[in-house]
């Protein structure tokens, strides 16, 4: 196999490991990141429940009412348009019950903690 010259310069150039806050959209410095991650972590549930039981888009709509056009959205985490109660809402409809647990800090306590 022949590796460009590219690829091997790279592989010899040192990367600085920064470790996160562990919400992505706030490391990315998102305006909304805490309503981001808690989508996002919503969507995967969403994508579980249609996982475990193999259900189709026609399937999904069927259990919940959300249109079927919905769940691709869901699957390639196109979120906008959905709000935190709307997720929530979709899973109770699957068969899951969502648990929100609060912690709240100062958005300083926050950064600081992700510096190294």
């Amino acid at each position: 196999m022949h590796r460009r010259k590219q690829d091997i310069e790279m592989k010899n150039e040192e990367l600085e490991v920064v470790r996160g806050s562990g919400n992505v959209f706030c490391d990315l410095g998102r305006k909304n990141a805490d309503i981001e991650q808690l989508r996002a972590v919503l969507a995967a549930e969403i994508i579980k429940a249609l996982d475990r039981e193999h259900l189709t888009v026609r399937a999904a709509h069927a259990r919940t009412g959300t249109a079927a056009s919905d769940f691709p959205r869901i699957r390639n985490a196109e979120l906008g348009r959905f709000t935190v109660d709307r997720l929530m809402w979709i899973l109770n409809r699957l068969g899951s019950r969502v648990e929100v647990k609060v912690r709240v800090r100062r958005a300083e306590t926050v950064a600081q903690e992700a510096r190294p």
